[in-house]
């Protein structure tokens, strides 16, 4: 990180009394976990700090310390424009385009407020005083983690700021298997466990706890809809609205449902199709670097997000959705 830039931002903090921490629409570990890593920290050196996502963030994440201090737009949309109106200093994480933060882009394009990108995604647009921006990096929340030391509050990050830093490095390495993990990423691990970070608790909260009804849902979406296309190596699975909400459905239920389909021999690629909030909202995944599927998601899906996972959307039916992926996948292939 540019020493310059760095200090820019410990000016900004410094002489700010009132910060704002968000994040992008449908948050997942990284997004909340760097939001609230960075808010408990600030916290603890007595600044006044809020953080606000555009919509609710999964149950799975709740034990995070700060996570019911959270205000998502879609819920308790007055509040955060009070927050967006007293801002002096808004911090941008884990996304690199206003359009990530869906109903609250408005407001974020309105505030005069100083603005902070901190972000892992390839082609930031510029709507930031300061942008730190590292496509390489395994995740955002190992960004705050480097953010922090070095503006020197690597001594105020604790087993809470800790536990949610490695949270959100855990679930977007998928457990430190993609290869966007680095000796680096272990090292910094390392430092989170000294600093009193119960690893074994994080996993136990993340991926072992379940309700009857998810694990009805994630075996119903397998067992009824998973296509194998053998000649291009990927895997399809999908689940309609009706089906959801006939499983009592709760945000988080399909949380890394796609990587199940990607596990299998036969395949390099895999996707998921979700019927939900009258759109269909698409996960990519991938093997390799020869196998992106960001590009898919970016020209075809109106999405993005990294060469190995990455996330889109389309309007109109879940089979129509599938049908234009399988009519424009041989042109990845």
């Amino acid at each position: 990180m540019d020493k310059q830039d760095i200090k820019k931002a410990k000016e900004l903090i410094t002489s700010s009394g009132y910060i704002v921490i968000i994040g992008h629409k449908s948050p997942d570990g990284d997004s909340v976990g760097s939001s609230l890593g960075l808010y408990n920290v600030l916290k603890k050196i007595h600044h006044e700090v809020h953080v606000c996502m555009p919509d609710p963030h999964p149950g799975f994440l709740n034990w995070l310390k700060g996570s019911d201090q959270i205000v998502n737009y879609e819920e308790h949309q007055g509040e955060v424009n009070k927050h967006f109106e007293k801002a002096d200093l808004i911090f941008c994480l884990d996304f690199n385009a206003e359009s990530r933060v869906g109903k609250m882009e408005g407001l974020l394009n309105a505030s005069k407020a100083n603005k902070i990108m901190i972000d892992h995604h390839q082609d930031p647009t510029d709507f930031t005083d300061l942008t730190f921006s590292f496509p390489d990096e395994c995740s955002t929340c190992q960004l705050i983690y480097k953010f922090l030391v070095e503006l020197d509050y690597a001594d105020h990050i604790d087993s809470d700021s800790g536990s949610c830093l490695y949270c959100g490095i855990m679930t977007d390495t998928g457990s430190f298997k993609f290869p966007s993990t680095t000796a680096e990423t272990h090292r910094i691990i390392a430092d989170l466990i000294d600093k009193g970070v119960d690893h074994f608790k994080i996993h136990e909260e993340v991926f072992d706890k379940n309700t009857e009804q998810k694990l009805k849902l994630r075996s119903y979406i397998l067992s009824n809809s998973l296509q194998v296309l053998n000649e291009y190596k990927t895997a399809i699975i999908s689940v309609t609205e009706k089906d959801l909400e006939s499983h009592g459905y709760i945000k988080g239920d399909t949380e890394g449902l796609v990587n199940v389909a990607l596990s299998l021999g036969v395949v390099n690629r895999a996707a998921f199709f979700m019927e939900n909030d009258g759109l269909i909202k698409i996960s990519f995944r991938s093997k390799g670097k020869e196998n992106p599927v960001n590009s898919i998601a970016n020209k075809y899906f109106d999405g993005g997000g990294h060469i190995n996972a990455a996330g889109g959307r389309y309007l109109g039916s879940i089979d129509d959705a599938i049908t234009k992926f399988v009519t424009v996948l041989p042109e990845f292939v």
